[in-house]
C-alpha cells in the first residue's frame, strides 16, 4: 500500500503563486510514476504533469499548463512539488497527486485513468 499526502493549498489572488507538496509513503522502494492532477468544480479531473521517480527523468506536461506550472522532485525521496505561477481564477480546483507502479518507465502518462494511488488533495482558490 502507498499513501500520498498533499499540502500547500490555500487562497491566492490572480497573478500570484503557490507551491504544493506531495509526500508518498508506504511500499515505495521501487521507482514509479508520480503526477499532479486537478479537478475544478463541475469538471472532470485533468492531468497536469507526471514524472518517473528514478534517474534524471523529465516531466511530461499537459499543454494547458505548460509554461506556468512546474513539477519537480524533492531532495527527499518520494517528494514531489508543483509550483503554480501566474494563477488565474480558472485554476481554482482541488489539486491531487497520484502514483502508479506499472512499468511505464520514463514515459509516465498524464491521464488520471492510469493512476491507482491517490492523495486526498489540497484546494487552491484563485480570486480575481
Amino acid at each position: 500500500q502507498v499513501q500520498l499526502v498533499e499540502s500547500g493549498g490555500g487562497s491566492v489572488q490572480a497573478g500570484g503563486s503557490r507551491r504544493l507538496s506531495c509526500v508518498a509513503s508506504g511500499d515505495t522502494s521501487s521507482h514509479y510514476c508520480m503526477g499532479w492532477f486537478r479537478q475544478a468544480p463541475g469538471k472532470e479531473r485533468e492531468g497536469i504533469g507526471a514524472i518517473y521517480t528514478g534517474g534524471r527523468s523529465s516531466v511530461h506536461y499537459a499543454d494547458s499548463v505548460r509554461g506556468r506550472f512546474t513539477i519537480s522532485k524533492g531532495d527527499a525521496k518520494n517528494t514531489l512539488y508543483l509550483q503554480l505561477n501566474g494563477l488565474k481564477p480558472e485554476d481554482t480546483a482541488m489539486y491531487s497527486c497520484a502514483a502508479d507502479f506499472r512499468p511505464w518507465g520514463m514515459s509516465c502518462p498524464i491521464s488520471p485513468v492510469h493512476y491507482n494511488y491517490w492523495g486526498q488533495g489540497t484546494q487552491v482558490t484563485v480570486s480575481s
